[in-house]
């Protein structure tokens, strides 16, 4: 058995969300999804306009996610010792950056893969957010 594990605020969940669920679903048998508290979205000096708990409910409803729990700290390799997965898939904004090559070594030393799907650039909660606001503006 497969497993998978991915992350993500999951915040105005979107087609974008639905891409990365989907194909990530289709690559192993078991999608465990990271779903992140809000106290960690501050790592983006952003705030969620979902509250944590319909976010991850949200996400919880997707019938491509097998299990979804809560993210509590950005430490990959915690994660990967919690949950044992084989795979793990990431957006490709992620590919290449120091932090990622990094997290590629460590994890090609336990066995694990790391999958960069292409980033939905027609949408995403950052641009849904900006949209808003300027509708809100005028």
């Amino acid at each position: 058995m497969v497993i998978g594990y991915t992350t993500g605020v999951f915040d105005l969940f979107h087609v974008g969300h639905i891409n990365l669920l989907r194909n990530a679903k289709s690559m192993c048998d078991r999608l465990i999804v990271s779903v992140t508290v809000d106290e960690l979205v501050a790592y983006k000096n952003k705030k969620s306009v979902i509250p944590f708990e319909e976010r991850i409910e949200i996400v919880r409803s997707c019938r491509y996610v097998d299990l979804a729990v809560p993210q509590m700290t950005m430490d990959k390799l915690d994660a990967l010792d919690r949950y044992k997965f084989d795979v793990m898939f990431v957006g490709d904004d992620w590919y290449k950056t120091d932090k990622w090559k990094e997290f590629d070594k460590e994890f090609l030393a336990r066995g694990v893969r790391i999958v960069y799907f292409p980033y939905t650039t027609s949408t995403s909660s950052t641009l849904i957010n900006e949209t808003l606001k300027r509708l809100r503006e005028v």
